[in-house]
């Protein structure tokens, strides 16, 4: 696995946090960090978010090296 894949894997994982987030307390930890769903910054993040999941759905299709 490479140290991309390894950082998509990272980044999606904290997306899938901020998820759990929002639907267990209705808290979305982006946007409250960040100022708010329609900050700049916020928007970056979700962008990349969104990125690294379109990445890790190539690890469902490589072949495993070991």
């Amino acid at each position: 696995m490479s140290l991309l894949d390894r950082i998509a894997l990272i980044v999606v994982i904290i997306g899938a946090v901020n998820w759990g987030c929002i639907g267990l307390f209705n808290l979305d930890l982006v946007a409250f960090c960040f100022g708010g769903t329609l900050s700049l910054a916020s928007r970056v993040i979700y962008c990349v978010v969104g990125l690294a999941g379109l990445w890790c759905i190539s690890l469902l299709f490589r072949s495993r090296m070991d």
